[in-house]
Order: C-alpha cells, then sequence, then structure tokens
C-alpha cells in the first residue's frame, strides 16, 4: 500500500476534512452529501484507477452516498457504517479510540483454544456490548481467542453474515463502531485475541453496488455456489486485490483485530503467478510487524492442500493456520452415524481417527468416494497445531436440517469422550457457541431478506434437503425451521442461565478441566504420541520428565489389556462431577487398569514431580 493514503478506499478522515476514495470505471461519480448541508461534489480521477475528492471542513457524523452515471445515490463500497442499512447512506466516521492494549498478540498456536461465535446469537441482547459482558467467563473457561462471524453489514435485521456486502462496515444490529472498538479493546485487556471470519469468494446477493462502480470485482470465468465469482486474476483484477486486501488492513489497524479467517479459499479462483492468499498473507504480516503485532490467518479450505501453509518463500500461501475438517467427520460418523454426503468417505474407527490425529487430516491423497478423485496431499512435517479442529462449527451444525448440535444426537457420556478427544490433541481446538455447557439452543439457519428474495431462499433451504431420504416427502421437508422466520433465529440464541442447571455445570466443569490440563501440558512443551489399542485411543504426552496419557473410549467398551496402567489415574469422564449419571470408573469393576463399560476417557499420570 503505497503512500499514508496509498490504495485505502471510503471515507477518510483528516484534521481538516474528509478525503473520499473510490475505485470506479465509471464516467461519471459524484459524492452526494446529505448532511450536515445537501451537496455535490465531482470526483477526479488518478492514473490508478481511483478517484477521489477532499472535502474541507467536514467532520465524523456527515452522510454521504455516491451517483454513478446519474444513478444514485447509493452507499460508498467501503462504507465505515450503514447507520440505515445496506441500501442506506453512508456515514463518516472517526476511527479514533482510547485503546488500552498495547503490546497484547495472540497467543501461540500450540497455546490457542478458540471460540466461535454468532454476535447476535451468542446473547439474548445480541449486540457487542452484550458479548462483551461475558468474555470474563470466557477467559475462565479457558479460552484464548474469539473467531467472530462475518461483521460485515448485509440485508435486514438478521442474518449468519455470509450475505455481507457492506465489508468495511460493522453490522448496524450489533451496535456501533466505537461499541465494536470497546468489545476487541476489553477481549484484550482479558488475554483474548480476536479474530474475524472475513468472506472474500463472493458478495451478497442484496445491497452488492460494487458492479456499478467497476465490472472488475467479478470475474468473467468462473461462478461459485453463491452468485459470481471475484476476480483475483482477470483484467482489473489489481482493484478487486488491493480493495480485499485493504478491507483486511483496515480490521487491523482501526479495530486491532488478530487475525482473519478466509471463508472457502477453495472458492477463491487465481491462477496468477502469485496467488491471492499469498499476497494477501504477506500484506498482513507486512503491516502487522510496522505496528509491531502479530496476526494470523486462517484458512477455510476443503482440499486439504500443504501448500496454504507453507512459507510463500517455497511456493506456498504463507497461511498461519487452516480449518481442517476431516476430524469432525470420522467423529460424528463415529457417534451419529452419519453417512450421507460427503461422510461417506469416513469409517469414524478408533484407527482412521486415531491416523486423522496423527497427520492433522486423513486425506492425503487417497481416493475420495465423495468426490469420486483424489482428495488431499501430505501433511508432513507441518506443526500440527496449525490445523484447527473441533467437533461444533457453525456450518456443521447450521447447515443440518434442525440445526441440532452434536450433544443434542448423542449421549452425554459419548459427548464427554469426543469432548476429550478434541482438547487434548496436539491440534489447535475450536469451540462453538455455547458447546462447553451442551446448550440446548440449536443453531438454524436464519435471514431476513426483502420479499422477492425471501422466500426463494425458504424454498431454496428446503429443497437442498431433498435429497435426503428423511426429507424425500414433501411434508418432512415443511418440518425444516424457515430462515426468514424470526422465530428460527430467537430458537437459536443461547440461553446462559442454563449453565447453572447441574447437567450443564457439570458439562462445563468437564470442559474447564480439560482445558485446565490441555494448557499445563502445552505449557511443558510436550511431545504428543497417538495410537490405537484393542478399541481404544491413547494420547500420551510425554517429556523427559512426565507423561500424561488420555485413554479414550470414543463408541463404547473397550480394554488396554497391559497389565499396568501407565500411571496414576487423575480423573475420568464418570467422576460424579463430570456428570449427573456417572457409571463405573474405568478399571474398577474389573480391576483392569483401563476398562469401559461405555464411551469415556480416562487420564493418567507418570513421572517425577506433582501432576
Amino acid at each position: 500500500m503505497s503512500g499514508p493514503d496509498g490504495r485505502r478506499f471510503g471515507a477518510i478522515l483528516k484534521a481538516d476534512g474528509v478525503l473520499f476514495q473510490v475505485w470506479s470505471a465509471a464516467d461519471g461519480v459524484e459524492l452526494v452529501l446529505d448532511s450536515p448541508e445537501p451537496c455535490t461534489h465531482q470526483l477526479q480521477s488518478r492514473p490508478d484507477g481511483l478517484r477521489q475528492v477532499f472535502v474541507p471542513g467536514l467532520g465524523a457524523g456527515a452522510r454521504y452516498g455516491f451517483r454513478i452515471n446519474g444513478q444514485g445515490p447509493i452507499p460508498d463500497p467501503a462504507s465505515r457504517f450503514q447507520p440505515d442499512g445496506v441500501h442506506g447512506l453512508s456515514e463518516v466516521i472517526d476511527p479514533e479510540f482510547a485503546w488500552t492494549d498495547a503490546g497484547f498478540s495472540p497467543r501461540p498456536w500450540d497455546e490457542a483454544v478458540i471460540y466461535e461465535l454468532h454476535c447476535g446469537a451468542f446473547t439474548e441482547a445480541g449486540t457487542f456490548q452484550a458479548a462483551k459482558e461475558q468474555l470474563t467467563s470466557l477467559r475462565d473457561l479457558g479460552v484464548t481467542a474469539l473467531e467472530l462471524m462475518p461483521l460485515a453489514d448485509s440485508p435486514g435485521r438478521r442474518n449468519w453474515g455470509y450475505d455481507g456486502v457492506s465489508l468495511y462496515a460493522p453490522n448496524r444490529n450489533y451496535g456501533r463502531p466505537e461499541d465494536l472498538r470497546s468489545f476487541v479493546n476489553h477481549a484484550h485487556d482479558l488475554g483474548l485475541a480476536v479474530y474475524l471470519d472475513v468472506v472474500y469468494n463472493h458478495f451478497g446477493p442484496d445491497g452488492a453496488y460494487h458492479r456499478l462502480f467497476h465490472p472488475g470485482f467479478y470475474s468473467t470465468r468462473v461462478k461459485t455456489p453463491w452468485g459470481d465469482s471475484l476476480n483475483f486474476d482477470d483484467e482489473h483484477s489489481r482493484g478487486t486485490r488491493d480493495f480485499f486486501i485493504g478491507n483486511a488492513l483496515y480490521w487491523l489497524e482501526e479495530y486491532h483485530i488478530d487475525g482473519f479467517r478466509l471463508d472457502a479459499t477453495h472458492a477463491i479462483q487465481d491462477t496468477s503467478p502469485v496467488h491471492f492468499l499469498a499476497e494477501f498473507s504477506v500484506a498482513l504480516h507486512q503491516r502487522a510487524a510496522g505496528l509491531q503485532r502479530r496476526v494470523q490467518v486462517i484458512a477455510e479450505d476443503a482440499r486439504n492442500l500443504n501448500t496454504i501453509l507453507q512459507p510463500v518463500q517455497q511456493g506456498g500461501y504463507g497461511v498461519d493456520a487452516v480449518w481442517a475438517d476431516d476430524f469432525h467427520h470420522q467423529v460424528r460418523r463415529a457417534l451419529a452415524g452419519d453417512s450421507a454426503g460427503y461422510y461417506a468417505d469416513y469409517d469414524g474407527q478408533p484407527a482412521a481417527i486415531a491416523q486423522t490425529l496423527r497427520n492433522g487430516w486423513f486425506y492425503e491423497g487417497q481416493h475420495s468416494v465423495h468426490h469420486d478423485a483424489p482428495r488431499g496431499t501430505p501433511s508432513g512435517d507441518l506443526e500440527r497445531s496449525h490445523f484447527i479442529i473441533c467437533i461444533q462449527n457453525h456450518d456443521q451444525i447450521g447447515n443440518r436440517a434442525k440445526g441440532e448440535r452434536l450433544h443434542h444426537q448423542v449421549r452425554d457420556h459419548s459427548y464427554r469422550a469426543a469432548s476429550a478427544l478434541l482438547l487434548l490433541a496436539p491440534e489447535t481446538p475450536l469451540l462453538f457457541m455455547g458447546q462447553e455447557w451442551a446448550a440446548t439452543s440449536p443453531f438454524q439457519f436464519f435471514t431476513d431478506h426483502n420479499e422477492e428474495l425471501g422466500p426463494l431462499v425458504s424454498e431454496g433451504r428446503r429443497s437442498e434437503f431433498a435429497h435426503f431420504p428423511e426429507f424425500s416427502e414433501e411434508a418432512a421437508r415443511a418440518s425444516i425451521p424457515d430462515p426468514q422466520a424470526e422465530e428460527t433465529f430467537l430458537r437459536s440464541k443461547l440461553q446462559w442461565r442454563e449453565r447453572e442447571q447441574p447437567a450443564h455445570h457439570a458439562m462445563l466443569r468437564w470442559y474447564t478441566r480439560l482445558i485446565a490440563l490441555r494448557r499445563q501440558i502445552r505449557g511443558r512443551s510436550m511431545r504428543c504420541a497417538i495410537s490405537e489399542r484393542e478399541g481404544l485411543i491413547a494420547l500420551e504426552w510425554r517429556d523427559e520428565q512426565q507423561a500424561y496419557t488420555a485413554a479414550v473410549a470414543l463408541t463404547g467398551g473397550g480394554e488396554w489389556v497391559d497389565a499396568r496402567p501407565p500411571g496414576a489415574l487423575l480423573f475420568t469422564s464418570e467422576d460424579p462431577e463430570f456428570g449427573p449419571d456417572p457409571s463405573t470408573r474405568p478399571g474398577e469393576a474389573t480391576g483392569r487398569p483401563l476398562q469401559f463399560d461405555r464411551a469415556g476417557c480416562a487420564i493418567f499420570f507418570s513421572g517425577k514431580g506433582e501432576a
């Protein structure tokens, strides 16, 4: 980004006025000011394709839009705030804030526990301020980083965020920009990093005026499942690339965001000599270093490509971490029996789960039945902490017909066992809001589109499940929650008071205990060996002096037939404090050290000193 304003977009507040900059190929671009006095200004062209105008004496709070060849006014593509929605006028925002987070840096991956949340459904009020009030409880749980589902403003009063069109504007439904800055600052004061989920593979279907400014925003070659693909490698792609890189730099600089989870990077089509992801990673890391901070870039990518995590100097993309879904799919196949769609590629057997945890992902080039082609590449010597795994996330819950969570479909003891595998694995665990207390709330797909688009979304949601046997009949599909109904959104909100109920509080203690153990193990820089033995999955963390062994029976009874236990028993998933329905602790009934009569987990310690 050259110069102090370089390739910055939007309304840039100066000491003596406001500089407006947009990327546009239109013949006539006019700034329309609504306040403090209605007036218009013609934008001037720059050699790099930007158009700009400086308005002296203008300040924060001014409302404005652009008129393109006589059409408009329409909002700024890089608006900092849309107080009246994505079709309304934009507002000039003052980025100044009394930050108190100097010196904050996100934890390294081998110490990280990520917590994904949707700001609108995380609390009853659904605001930045209400979410801020719950951050202490997440710190006490042991979380180190928050991952916010997309905040880019989108149509209506509720949305998952993947229909975003105003990518620089925090969603008005959650509060104002200063409320988000206050949220981030408080998170940092508590030691919590804040990552932002961003969508750089498509724009939402309603309110995206980008094509009016410049057709170069869109690719002429490919489409995504969600609409027209964005142009990262065709004519005019330089402007598109700068717009999205500039977007992330803006969140980094003006909101102190610590990292970015890029949605569906496999849908970013780019045949350029330098892939967009590589350019993006370099730009973000360089700018963060200049600010004496650290930024972390995460890719959601279904291809299992080692290139994503490899350094740019070695021909990779330089991304810091990747969502690795194979572990989730193996666990769901094992516990819930899912076998349709991509689950057909997994058997859920202990040996396969152990292999997935050893490698970071399961598919390293084997033939995929679902794709009818080879999938994946070897993970090799890539650090396993750079693979982010889960047993729940927004996709894997919300893309189910009725938004059921894993613990809604399996017994508590099985859920405790799966949670132990997640939290004690060498990969970085991601939790989805409420899973730590086995929340009763589903997470369903919800939208609030206009009268024309809304019915199409509702019909499309139900039609996409028609090929599932349980929804082959129209009457069954009618039971799928309507994404346009407000009740669908309200059902998805967490009920925080549940945490005090005995069963939920017991699960919360289990999660808190496991995360504390994980922190203790990772603080000693132990190495992990993973094996499958007689139906059990064993994770052994060891250094020269101590060893911790987690023995997990994921699907029922299992027995480790060695005569000696792997150490002193610390705690198990059957201890009364972790569940209202405890069964026999492993080994108590038979005298054998590791025999389970149902799914569960036992933790052992051996070596010098105290555990």
